[in-house]
């Protein structure tokens, strides 16, 4: 161990290692813990196995490191980051016992331009890779505002002068592609004007905002005495043109630095615009595969706007177990649990972890900080993976520390991080490079819309589970502070076996994203409404681009049309009225036709007037049903969709204003049915 004498007594424990594994991208800082004197160490045995960290983090040989911290060190008292340290070692001991999986990630360097290809590629314009015509890459180019039109124009570039210096092939000039005559060429950009959350700025009519606390009445250390700081956020203008350039005065501090008397977190207020809220399990597949390109667009110029480097791992993929429980990837779990239980969105071995640990651990001192027994929590994940799946596996012997251990070690035995490989340099950055908790939190909501669906729904049950938690601290002495330190190093220490010193170092910058999580769940849930509204304007792009190619042939299927109508009309019965054209299409401005398949009144016509909300049309099927539905329908939550239009499929706030709503999406069906869960 090296050790060095501070005037105050106390002994700096530096975090190094001569010969660490590769280092991680996106991971370069230094950390420094300090141990009170009280703490001093006077023989291997006399130390908690938490206090002898510096066994895997430094070398009795090997000469102290000279001191340093990075201009945007984020760090921590000693004392308030000890759980942090006892968690990493039980990490460590747990994968030397071999009871975790040894499957490592293996990181492959980029070529020079392949990064911005591949970039290009995972926000859906690899048209402009391949040169080919596709109407998404154009309907996707046609929404973007001038800030994002700004990013991916850069990352074109320098694709396009990447491949001119290799001289593999002709690359189109970007001149060619978007038929510009500047020699500074540049994609064309929607305005930045305020739009309400679900497409159209109505021609003089100004928003009506509703407060929404999102802090959910999450304690989260504050001062008791300390008046409550609240900052509203606004989801009506991209992030990224938003942001101003800062004065020499307002650049990043040198040395930030979260202490525990300190954790105080500002509370937001969301406007809820006339629109309502919109979340992420609202929207169709379709859309969100939309929202995924636009925030990728949205993050990598919110970066580019604070002048900061977007940075992310190019990670080889990594072939996990094709079945069982821990080690298998997300995808391929769900793809099994799915046979059994159609629909499911996470994994049944993590939904039963997280059920026992509410039913019977909420309440127990230490949870997830306090280690369950080694050789059991081995035993147990020995027998679940033989048994789970039959049914035939006893929870009840169970003990509430040995399951948390089980939750953490199915954390960390996925094959890649929760938050992905890619994005977890990102992660970091936002805290390391991003001193305001509100430019913090907006980094973080782009980078939650960016997770594949297994991981932001898995994610989404985790980051639940752990707000009870501390809910609960009065009983279970967990406060937020504590449970970030020790879910920090299962999220973003990955793979036991290759922890190095780097994924150490960043202890205090990855126990503070945890924080932003839990704190802030309720708003990284919520769909940003400017996405929603380019969704929508893509829609748009995209259908009028077919109805240009399908002009040619109208002729011919108005022909065919009138054709089959012909064929299969049936005949009249006696006595049938028949309804001329206008009555039997034509609604009247204002009016919708409602339809409830599950109700017994399938359908109703309902004027709409400025005041009337999806909740009030919810509540008028209700009344008109209240006798006729079935049991199952009445004691299931309905909600009003929007299906179709310039929108795949959208679940309506229930205060959301109709009239508004109605006006964003003329076009569009709306039926009452289940929320899906």
């Amino acid at each position: 161990m090296t050790m060095e004498m501070k005037d105050s007594g106390s002994v700096v424990l530096t975090a190094y290692h001569p010969h660490s594994p590769a280092r991680i991208p996106g991971m370069e800082q230094s950390f420094v813990q300090d141990i009170p004197p009280s703490h001093s160490p006077t023989s291997r045995k006399s130390l908690p196995r938490c206090r002898r960290i510096n066994r895997m983090l430094s070398n009795d040989s090997a000469p102290p490191p000279a001191f340093s911290r990075s201009n945007s060190q984020a760090s921590m008292d000693s004392t308030s980051m000890e759980d942090f340290w006892c968690e990493v070692e039980s990490i460590k001991e747990s994968s030397e016992d071999g009871s975790e999986e040894a499957t490592l990630l293996e990181f492959k360097p980029a070529d020079e331009g392949e990064l911005e290809a591949e970039w290009l590629q995972d926000v859906g314009l690899s048209t402009l890779i391949s040169g080919a015509e596709e109407e998404d890459g154009q309907a996707l180019l046609s929404t973007l505002t001038r800030t994002q039109a700004a990013a991916v124009q850069k990352r074109y570039n320098t694709y396009t002068q990447t491949l001119r210096k290799k001289n593999k092939h002709t690359v189109r000039d970007v001149r060619d592609i978007f038929g510009t005559n500047d020699s500074s060429p540049t994609f064309e950009t929607v305005p930045v004007s305020p739009v309400p959350s679900n497409g159209i700025q109505l021609p003089g009519q100004k928003p009506v905002w509703k407060s929404v606390s999102s802090n959910s009445c999450l304690d989260c250390g504050q001062d008791k005495g300390s008046p409550s700081i609240t900052e509203e956020l606004s989801y009506e203008v991209s992030f990224s043109e938003s942001i101003t350039v800062l004065p020499k005065s307002q650049e990043w501090p040198k040395n930030q630095r979260f202490k525990k008397e300190d954790s105080a977190l500002p509370k937001f207020v969301i406007r809820k615009s006339r629109f309502g809220l919109t979340e992420v399990g609202d929207l169709s597949p379709e859309d969100m595969k939309k929202i995924r390109y636009l925030s990728l667009i949205e993050l990598t110029a919110f970066y580019d706007a604070l002048g900061v480097e977007l940075k992310r791992n190019r990670a080889e993929r990594v072939r996990g177990r094709e079945n069982g429980l821990f080690g298998v990837p997300l995808n391929v779990l769900l793809e099994n649990d799915q046979k059994k239980v159609p629909g499911i969105k996470v994994p049944l071995i993590f939904q039963k972890l997280l059920l026992k640990l509410e039913e019977t651990g909420l309440e127990t001192e230490g949870i997830l900080r306090v280690p369950g027994s080694a050789s059991r929590v081995k035993n147990l994940h020995q027998e679940l993976e033989a048994k789970f799946y039959e049914d035939t596996f006893d929870w009840d012997q169970v003990r509430n520390n040995d399951a948390a251990g089980l939750l953490k070690m199915f954390i960390r035995e996925l094959p890649s991080p929760l938050f992905t490989v890619e994005y977890l340099p990102a992660f970091i950055t936002l805290v390391e490079k991003i001193s305001k908790i509100k430019l913090q939190l907006q980094a973080l909501h782009l980078l939650i819309m960016l997770l594949p669906e297994a991981n932001r729904d898995t994610a989404k049950a985790f980051l639940q589970f752990l707000k009870k938690v501390v809910a609960n601290e009065g009983k279970n002495k967990m406060n937020l502070w504590n449970v970030s330190m020790i879910v920090a190093p299962n999220l973003f220490i990955y793979k036991g076996k290759r922890a190095n010193q780097q994924e150490m170092q960043a202890a205090a910058t990855t126990a503070h994203i945890v924080r932003l999580l839990i704190q802030y769940q309720d708003i990284l849930w919520t769909v940003p409404s400017f996405l929603i509204s380019q969704v929508r304007k893509m829609n748009e792009a995209a259908m009028n681009n077919s109805k240009r190619q399908l002009m040619f042939d109208k002729g011919v299927r108005k022909l065919l049309r009138r054709k089959t109508m012909e064929r299969e009309r049936p005949e009249r019965p006696e006595g049938a009225v028949t309804f001329p054209p206008y009555l039997q299409s034509d609604i009247p401005e204002g009016v919708i036709r409602v339809y409830a398949p599950l109700h017994s009144k399938v359908s109703m016509a309902i004027q709409l007037n400025s005041q009337t909300k999806a909740k009030d049309i919810l509540a008028r099927f209700h009344c008109e049903n209240s006798r006729g539905s079935s049991q199952n329908v009445r004691g299931q939550i309905q909600s009003l969709h929007e299906i179709g239009g310039n929108i795949g499929q959208h679940c309506l706030d229930p205060d959301a204003y109709m009239l508004d709503v109605y006006r964003a999406n003329p076009q569009a069906e709306w039926v009452i049915k289940p929320k899906a869960s």
